[in-house]
C-alpha cells in the first residue's frame, strides 16, 4: 500500500458502531494518529453501541437500560484504561451484588469460597475438590490457555471436579450457553471465564449508553463521521485499489481501507470477493443467538439476588434471571423494578419469531418459583430484544480456526467477538480488540 501523507489522509470505513467499531474510530482519529485517517462509521441500527446499547422503556426512566444485561469486572483493564483516556472513569461505580444458582427450587449463592464450602447439594469432599480445581485454573502461573485449547472442558471438568460437583454447579451453565454444542467447548474458554472475572462488579452512572455516547462524542470531536440507519449492503474491491462500500441505499463510496465488525455470517455476504479459504473459515465459526425479555415489576421479585443461573433441568424456559434493580437503585427507572429473563439459543429457535407479549405469557408463570407471592399483575411492562449473533462457540482447536483480522484482501479487515478468544465476549474485550486493530491499521498505512 502507498504510504499516506498529512495532506492525503487514508479514508477508512468502519462497519458496525458497537464498542469495537467506536474504539477503532477513536484510535484512528485521535491526535496520536497525526491526521493519517479520515474515518466514517456505518451502523445499521438507529443507535450506536451494538449489544451494549440501551433503551428508555418509559419517559419516567432517568437512565437508559441495556438491551442485553451488562456489567464490568474490576479486572477489565482495557476498558478502565480507555475510560481514563476519555475522561469518563468518574461515571463507573462498583457494587458487590449477590449471585446464585437455582437448584431444586432454591437459590444457592456461590459467589465466595465460604458459600461454596457450605453448598449442601454437593458432598463436602466434592466441594473441596471443586474449589481446588477452580483455584488451579484461576491462579495457574503459566496461564496455559493454548494447552487448554486442545482439551474438552466437559470431560476434563467432570474428571477432576467429580461428576457430582460438575453437574451441580457447572454443567448446566455450559448447556445453557452453548446448547447441544456444549460438549465440544474447550477448556481454554472455561479457564478464561474463571481466571479473569471478579465477584465485585462495576456499572456506569447513566448505563452503558452513557459510555457509548461519551466515546462517540470523542470520535466526532476528533473529526470522525458516525452514520446510523446506514446498513452496509456490499464491500467491493474498487478498480485501482481500495473498496467501494454501499450503505443505506446511498451511492457507493470509495475507501482506502475497510474494517468490518459484523458477524462472520454477514461478512461472508458483504465481501464475496474474499478468497474461498477465508470464506470457509468464516462459515465454520459457530455461534448462539440471545433472546432477552426485560420486565418491569411494581415491586421486588427477590429480596437481594442480582443474578440467578438456572439449570434447564428445573424446567424453566430461560437461562438467567438478572434482577438489575437489586444492584442499581430503581429510582433511576421511575421506581420500576427491572428483571432480565435471558437465554442463549440457536438462531432458528422459535423465540426469534415470537412477540414480546407471547414470550411474556410463556415466561411469567415461572417467576412464582422465585417468589411464591408473585402475580401476573405485578408486571407493568415488557420489552423484548434479540440478537442472532451473540455468543461464539469455541470447540477444541478453536485457536487454529479463528480467521486473521487482516483478510487476504489488502486493506480489508475483519474483527468480531469470535476473535477475542480465549476471552469471552464482552465490552472489555471489544475495547481491547479495537485498540489492537487500530494499531494494525495504522502500521499497515505506513
Amino acid at each position: 500500500m502507498t504510504p499516506t501523507t498529512a495532506t492525503a489522509p487514508r479514508h477508512v470505513a468502519v462497519i458496525g458502531g458497537g464498542v469495537t467499531g467506536l474504539t477503532v474510530a477513536y484510535d484512528l482519529t485521535r491526535p496520536a494518529a497525526a491526521g493519517r485517517c479520515a474515518v466514517t462509521v456505518f451502523e445499521g441500527a438507529p443507535y450506536l453501541g451494538g449489544l451494549a446499547a440501551g433503551f428508555k422503556g418509559r419517559a419516567t426512566w432517568e437512565w437508559p437500560l441495556e438491551h442485553f444485561y451488562h456489567h464490568l469486572f474490576l479486572s477489565d483493564k482495557a476498558m478502565l484504561a480507555l475510560l481514563d483516556e476519555i475522561g469518563f472513569a468518574h461515571a463507573l461505580k462498583t457494587y458487590r451484588p449477590t449471585t446464585a444458582i437455582h437448584s431444586q427450587g432454591r437459590n444457592y449463592p456461590l459467589d465466595s469460597v465460604s458459600r461454596v464450602l457450605r453448598f449442601p447439594l454437593i458432598p463436602f469432599v466434592d466441594r473441596v475438590r471443586m474449589g481446588m480445581v477452580i483455584g488451579y485454573l484461576r491462579y495457574h502461573p503459566a496461564r496455559p490457555w493454548r494447552e487448554f485449547d486442545g482439551i474438552v472442558a466437559d470431560a476434563w471438568l467432570r474428571k477432576w471436579m467429580g461428576t457430582r460437583a460438575y453437574q451441580a454447579a457447572w454443567e448446566f451453565q455450559l448447556q445453557g450457553k452453548f446448547g447441544d454444542a456444549y460438549r465440544e467447548v474447550n477448556l481454554a474458554w472455561f479457564w478464561a471465564r474463571v481466571a479473569a472475572r471478579t465477584t465485585q462488579l462495576a456499572y456506569f452512572d447513566g448505563g452503558f449508553q452513557a459510555f457509548v455516547e461519551a466515546l462517540a462524542a470523542r470520535v466526532r470531536a476528533q473529526g470522525g463521521a458516525l452514520q446510523t440507519n446506514a446498513p452496509v449492503q456490499a464491500i467491493q474491491p474498487a478498480p485501482g485499489g481500495g473498496y467501494l462500500v454501499q450503505a443505506g441505499g446511498s451511492a457507493a463510496e470509495h475507501f482506502d481501507a475497510v474494517l468490518s465488525t459484523t458477524s462472520p455470517q454477514l461478512m461472508q455476504r458483504l465481501a464475496p470477493a474474499l478468497p474461498a479459504d477465508y470464506l470457509g473459515q468464516l462459515a465454520r465459526l459457530k455461534s448462539m443467538g440471545a433472546v432477552v425479555l426485560t420486565v418491569a415489576l411494581d415491586r421486588k421479585l427477590t429480596e437481594n439476588m442480582y443474578w440467578i443461573s438456572l439449570p434447564k433441568s428445573e424446567g424453566i424456559p430461560f437461562l438467567a434471571l438478572v434482577e438489575h434493580t437489586n444492584m442499581i437503585d430503581p429510582a433511576r427507572y421511575g421506581g420500576d423494578h427491572l428483571l432480565y429473563l435471558g437465554d442463549y439459543l440457536p438462531a432458528d429457535h422459535r423465540y426469534f419469531d415470537m412477540s414480546a407479549e407471547a414470550i411474556t405469557d410463556e415466561f411469567a408463570p415461572y417467576l412464582q418459583r422465585f417468589n411464591p407471592a408473585f402475580e401476573r399483575s405485578w408486571i407493568t411492562g415488557a420489552w423484548l430484544h434479540r440478537a442472532r449473533y451473540a455468543q461464539p462457540v469455541p470447540p477444541v482447536g478453536y485457536a487454529r480456526m479463528i480467521p486473521d483480522v487482516r483478510t487476504p484482501l489488502p486493506g480489508l479487515y475483519f474483527a468480531s467477538m469470535s476473535q477475542v478468544y480465549p476471552w469471552d465476549r464482552g465490552t472489555n474485550y471489544a475495547v481491547e480488540m479495537g485498540r489492537k486493530v487500530a494499531q494494525m491499521m495504522l502500521a499497515d498505512a505506513g
